[in-house]
């Protein structure tokens, strides 16, 4: 009997891009060609994990001009597009003084980042302290390139195994020009590690395994929390809300107990993330600032209403906080009334372009939490390279823009930035439009003809649909028929 999770999918079959490009390699392997010696050393998985030590080394050598502060002069950190949040907030953050975060100094993030933060901060303080030469700020970069990479690795890792019989799907994620330039600017791979690993024991039937990790996820960035809610109507709709339940009073649970200590010990500290949240302005590139920025002629820029927004962030904070609403309802219908159900990682991806689209902040980092949920929801290269390609652009152009933001000569004019934002914030709508297309054209889902049904679905995975939702539909679409005719029958009867 065959291991169909051994079974490896070539993309060239199934992805209409790569078979393209493989003509220039003589094209798709033959159906009847030799297949790979099963002893042989480079196989599709450590292919994978190869090209992710790759890129994310090449990550390290591009931030490598900005591992000192002390050379962040004359705006170089702009101007080689090198900068990043680890270190620059190891001094903001006063990790650089031996400040235990939340207890002596306020930190910006959830608490477990700053757990992090700390973890790696204190021992390299302590290190500089006793020796005076060490340069802490570079070892304290250092560390942390080294321990988020190895994070990184290990969410590739998992994400390989959720895939077994796709691994190539996985090469998307790890050769992405995103994961190159982005990878440590920020604590972000950590955050997709423990999502990652939620997302597996949650397909492997573990509600509690995956509970526990997600509660980890959600309690150093805030974004894992937006997958429960398309996993519970998911769950409903399949009538198996009780492992669901399980995993979400874990997550629950987990997210207290490293929550609940800091926020009784040092509330002001803890509520430092919510304050900024609500009081933070329109961020760089989001939807807003396009339309507070929108070239209107000359030297016109800004739409009159996305500009009033802007100086009124209570109004801000609700205008977005309703299209999230609204494209979240929007999803919560296509959950119920499409004709198949659809896959978790579909709708959990929608959900969290969603968050991104309509937010007032979008980080450069923030590319990050796409690019596994893009991967394992429409693993298609055509629309994710050009995705890709605009996120690129977009690095490039806001390195200028942050330039002329610090008063330094300006590289590109402001409608450049406008452009390369809208263009990355086009291409993420596309996608989520695709992968709308494929829920509602199930035939078009190649994960589902790899695998049948969801093999991230974990109790959802070949579950049947409730009743109620195929009987509505075709009650409805009866319905729609038949109203037609009714002036016609009234007709014949008179």
């Amino acid at each position: 009997m065959r291991d169909e999770d051994h079974d490896t999918v070539s993309p060239a079959r199934t992805d209409g891009f790569i078979r393209g490009l493989s003509q220039l390699l003589g094209g798709p392997r033959g159906e009847h060609a030799a297949a790979p010696r099963p002893d042989r050393f480079w196989t599709p998985v450590r292919v994978v994990l190869a090209l992710a030590c790759l890129v994310i080394a090449l990550n390290w050598v591009q931030k490598a001009p900005c591992m000192d502060s002390g050379t962040w002069v004359n705006h170089k950190q702009y101007k080689q597009a090198c900068y990043t949040d680890v270190l620059a907030l190891y001094y903001a953050e006063r990790l650089s003084d031996g400040a235990v975060p939340y207890k002596d100094h306020p930190v910006e993030y959830p608490v477990l980042t700053g757990v992090f933060m700390g973890a790696l901060g204190l021992p390299v303080h302590a290190w500089g302290v006793a020796n005076p030469a060490l340069n802490q700020g570079m070892a304290f970069y250092n560390l942390n390139a080294i321990v988020l990479g190895c994070f990184g690795v290990a969410a590739i890792a998992i994400m390989l195994a959720m895939r077994k019989r796709r691994p190539w799907d996985i090469a998307m994620i790890a050769v992405a020009p995103a994961m190159l330039v982005t990878a440590t600017v920020n604590w972000d791979l950590f955050v997709i590690c423990l999502t990652a690993g939620a997302l597996y024991y949650w397909g492997r039937r573990q509600p509690v395994a995956a509970g526990v990790l997600l509660g980890l996820a959600v309690a150093a960035k805030f974004y894992p929390m937006l997958i429960l809610g398309p996993l519970i109507l998911l769950a409903i709709r399949a009538r198996r809300l009780g492992p669901v339940l399980v995993t979400a009073g874990t997550a629950l649970g987990v997210w207290l107990a490293i929550n609940l200590p800091v926020a009784i010990l040092w509330p002001e500290s803890w509520q430092r993330f919510f304050d900024l949240n609500q009081t933070r302005p329109i961020d760089w590139g989001t939807f807003w600032y396009i339309g507070a920025h929108f070239p209107r002629g000359g030297d016109q820029y800004g739409l009159p209403w996305f500009q009033r927004l802007g100086a009124d962030i209570p109004a801000l904070n609700m205008a977005y906080g309703v299209f999230f609403v609204l494209c979240c309802a929007a999803i919560a219908a296509l959950i119920f009334l499409a004709r198949r159900r659809p896959r978790l990682a579909q709708v959990a991806f929608l959900v969290v372009a969603a968050f991104l689209l309509t937010g007032k902040v979008w980080s450069q980092q923030y590319v990050l939490w796409l690019l596994p949920l893009a991967v394992l929801a429409r693993p298609r290269w055509g629309a994710f390279l050009a995705w890709q390609a605009a996120e690129f652009c977009y690095f490039i152009a806001f390195y200028g823009e942050m330039l002329m933001a610090s008063g330094a000569k300006p590289i590109f004019p402001e409608w450049v930035f406008v452009l390369s934002s809208s263009a990355r914030w086009i291409t993420v709508a596309v996608l989520c439009g695709l992968v709308v297309r494929d829920i509602l054209r199930p035939e078009r889902d190649v994960v589902r003809q790899t695998y049948g049904d969801d093999p991230d679905g974990g109790v959802l995975d070949r579950a049947p649909d409730a009743d109620w939702i195929p009987r509505l539909l075709d009650r409805f679409r009866r319905r729609e028929t038949a109203e037609p005719a009714a002036p016609l029958l009234e007709k014949i009867s008179s």
